[in-house]
């Protein structure tokens, strides 16, 4: 499984090193539109290789994906917590009333008594 793990990675990095080297013409990547340049306190336009373009795009649609599934499970956490909290409030309580009615005797003979 390790094998198929490093081969899946390998096939990915050359697949990353094949479109960085297939894109490295540059390119002009604007912030904001031109009538707006004024506005900013630092430069509006950056000369970069395409290939960044496209990876900073991947990473950013990631980033987004990840924070966007984050609140959306946020209901799902929720009710596991809660689930939890009240799990341990029921197994404090079994507890207590084991060794309140049971005496240290055995759960059947307990019930018989």
């Amino acid at each position: 499984m390790r094998f198929l793990r490093y081969f899946f990675l390998a096939i990915v990095m050359f697949v990353l090193v094949v479109l960085a080297l297939a894109n490295r013409g540059f390119v002009t990547l604007y912030l904001v539109p031109e009538e707006l340049s004024g506005l900013l306190p630092f430069p509006n336009s950056y000369v970069v290789p395409h290939f960044v373009v496209i990876y900073g795009a991947v990473v950013l649609g990631l980033l987004i994906g990840f924070v966007w599934e984050w609140f959306r499970e946020h209901k799902i956490r929720a009710d596991a917590a809660r689930k939890k909290r009240e799990l341990s409030q029921l197994e404090r309580e079994v507890k207590g009333l084991r060794e309140k009615t049971g005496d240290g005797k055995d759960d059947v003979l307990a019930l018989l008594d």
